[in-house]
């Protein structure tokens, strides 16, 4: 008896276990073993962990990684709610039961300054995109409507089918799993949402690190210019530790097929960024986007994004 209650407690302990730690736990005993196999299967079959309306499993047919570690938020997440996500439950089959998604999905200004539409149509004032720019308007937490309304397209999550492939030279990437046309909502850029300060500090770090050539940031510097021109909205989003599918959106020199639009709710904080599919995408194809023109860095991060205009070198800037 006292066996088994033990075992119980690792099953559910385990899946909270960081890759190396779930390694080491692994070779002290069969038992373990087959448990910690059986939580890098469940890994390695939904990178969202449930928190999205359909899986999003990793496909590894180049090496032995499974599967890329990182914690997962659908949506935006302020610092202070990510130094409290030290930890996180991966790999078990009743993981978020009684676990809420960690991300801040829509930071809400307290002003009432949404619509009053029962049944949100083309007619609502919170839905369209503002003319002569790339931003998006729906409701959001100032109006009356729920999630269901089809104005708050980008705020239901993933709703197509996606996977994470592994590829020799860029390592992983997302993935089509099913045809998605042109205009389909993809999913958003998730992750910290970090002051310039802690931006700049972060990107240093990273630096240091790749520059062994074997780690990739996903931190992302988002600039709205206002049509006064006068001055710009600044957003740093790094899903480098905490983020979702997003992070492996690879860039590619000619564009991609993937067309990136700042999403603002009514009533909400801050915009987000958000993905939708800039033409009909085949099942299997590689998504992408370009990360940008600037390259300050002669020799940076290469590029193997393998289109006929690629430079060779991925884009860069000071951050």
């Amino acid at each position: 008896m006292e066996e088994h209650a033990l075992l119980e407690c690792l099953e559910l302990a385990m899946p909270w276990l960081t890759p190396a730690e779930l390694a080491t736990l692994s070779s002290t005993c069969k038992t373990l073993n087959h448990i910690s196999k059986s939580i890098t299967s469940a890994r390695a079959s939904d990178a969202s962990r449930s928190f999205e309306n359909l899986p999003v499993p990793f496909v590894n047919a180049c090496d032995a990684h499974p599967y890329a570690y990182f914690h997962y938020t659908p949506s935006q997440i302020l610092p202070s709610q990510s130094s409290l996500l030290r930890r996180q439950p991966w790999g078990s089959n009743n993981q978020n039961s009684t676990l809420p998604p960690p991300g801040l999905i829509l930071p809400y200004t307290g002003e009432e300054s949404g619509c009053g539409c029962e049944s949100c149509g083309c007619e609502c004032p919170c839905g369209g995109f503002v003319e002569g720019s790339e931003v998006m308007s729906e409701c959001g937490p100032g109006c009356g409507c729920g999630l269901n309304c089809e104005n708050r397209v980008t705020q239901r999550g993933v709703s197509v089918g996606l996977k994470i492939v592994r590829d020799e030279k860029k390592g992983w990437g997302l993935h089509a799993a099913q045809f998605i046309p042109k205009g389909q909502f993809v999913c958003e850029y998730a992750g910290e949402l970090l002051t310039t300060e802690q931006a700049r500090r972060r990107q240093q770090m990273y630096d240091e690190l790749s520059s062994g050539g074997r780690f990739s940031s996903a931190l992302l510097v988002v600039r709205e210019h206002l049509p006064s021109g006068k001055a710009c909205l600044r957003m740093n989003i790094d899903g480098t530790r905490i983020g979702n599918v997003a992070r492996f959106i690879n860039h590619s020199c000619d564009g991609g097929n993937l067309l990136t639009v700042l999403v603002r709710s009514s009533g909400a904080l801050l915009p987000r960024l958000c993905f939708f599919a800039s033409k009909n995408i085949q099942e299997d194809e590689e998504l992408t986007f370009s990360y940008g023109d600037i390259r300050i860095r002669e020799k940076g991060l290469p590029c193997f994004c393998g289109s006929s205009c690629c430079f060779g070198v991925l884009p860069s800037e000071n951050t």
